[in-house]
């Protein structure tokens, strides 16, 4: 299994940065696709940025020039620069992995709270 810890959260104001870290652990040759996803209060889950092994990657319309994520690979760690945040933005933030095993089992951080506002 492959285990993922978030980290970087936090209060910002509107038009901040912020960048969140994603650590990976356990069977990390298997991952296949990782990135992160975003939920805000009374909403489902969203896609945000993921990038797949080739190094590919893709973004919600949303976060489009404002994010960006990117990879070390020595470490197995995910990073999500949010840039020019807006309220909108506020959300729990987790890491996502998608695992090249049988039945492409996933993998879930635990979440980690990022709120824009003044």
């Amino acid at each position: 299994q492959v285990h993922l810890e978030e980290t970087g959260g936090g209060l910002v104001q509107p038009g901040g940065s912020l960048r969140l870290s994603c650590d990976a652990s356990g069977n990390i040759f298997a991952i296949d696709d990782i990135g992160w996803y975003r939920q805000a209060a009374g909403t489902q889950r969203e896609l945000v940025a993921i990038m797949d092994a080739g190094g590919a990657t893709n973004y919600s319309d949303s976060v489009k020039g404002r994010f960006t994520i990117s990879r070390e690979k020595t470490v197995y760690r995910v990073y999500l620069w949010m840039n020019n945040l807006e309220p909108e933005d506020t959300a729990v933030y987790y890491c996502y992995a998608r695992i090249a095993l049988a039945g492409w089992p996933t993998s879930w951080g635990q979440g980690t709270q990022v709120t824009v506002s003044s």
